[in-house]
């Protein structure tokens, strides 16, 4: 590897865009690419072998997702920094991604230059984000507390059935509680599921919880996780 620069794994399902990425990357000086993976698993097993500077991360992946992987490697790998490069720009993505461990968020549509300058930014240890999102995050920390609501894009009902799951609730006992037909509970977990980006009940348990979404408060003290079921 070449002396100081910054060494990169790629990450994304798409082997056309990985091939894209390590077209662009070659021609940046002070940058190499030393491994690619389609998926999140692979990617926590490649991080932990060849211990890169950089990942370049995707959100949306079959299996082991990047908001998982990305949980992952920054346990296991302190000093691999994470920069995320995602179509997804909602708040939710965004702010999961940071909880996670991600040092930088930026857009796959960004220009070349901007895009050279994550990778060098990131890869050396410092935050970056895209301009829109940035100024997203500033305003969010800028409002008062009661100002941000968890999961906007959630109907109201979508986000109290996520509250009773992030407590461990069963179906069963999100139906009692919220006196709804069990059909009608399946659906809004599908729901949930899509509009999350998430593939089963325990990435959305913990997406729920890293965001602070709170559980009712006749339940707050109730911690059933090990309950999970499917659809």
């Amino acid at each position: 590897m070449m002396a100081d620069a910054v060494s990169v794994l790629i990450v994304d399902d798409h082997a056309l865009f990985r091939r894209g990425v390590r077209s662009l990357l070659s021609t940046m000086d002070g940058v190499e690419v030393i491994g690619e993976a389609a998926d999140g698993e692979t990617a926590v097993t490649l991080s932990a072998e060849l211990a890169p500077d950089l990942v370049l991360m995707d959100l949306q992946m079959p299996g082991v997702g990047g908001l998982a992987a990305i949980r992952t490697i920054a346990e296991q790998s302190p000093t691999t920094n994470i920069l995320v490069l995602t179509m997804f720009e909602d708040d939710d993505s965004v702010f999961a991604a940071m909880r996670a461990g991600a040092r930088g968020y930026v857009l796959k549509d960004m220009d070349a230059d901007d895009f050279a300058r994550a990778i060098i930014t990131v890869g050396r240890g410092e935050a970056l984000f895209s301009r829109g999102i940035a100024t997203r995050v500033i305003r969010f920390f800028s409002e008062p507390p009661s100002a941000a609501v968890a999961f906007p894009n959630l109907t109201d009902s979508e986000r109290s059935v996520l509250r009773l799951m992030a407590t461990g609730a069963s179906n069963a006992t999100i139906s009692r509680q919220l006196s709804l037909s069990p059909k009608t509970v399946r659906n809004y977990i599908s729901n949930v599921f899509r509009k999350l980006q998430v593939a089963d009940r325990a990435q959305a348990i913990v997406i729920a919880r890293e965001a602070g979404l709170n559980p009712p408060r006749s339940d707050a003290g109730r911690r059933l996780f090990g309950g999970a079921e499917g659809i």
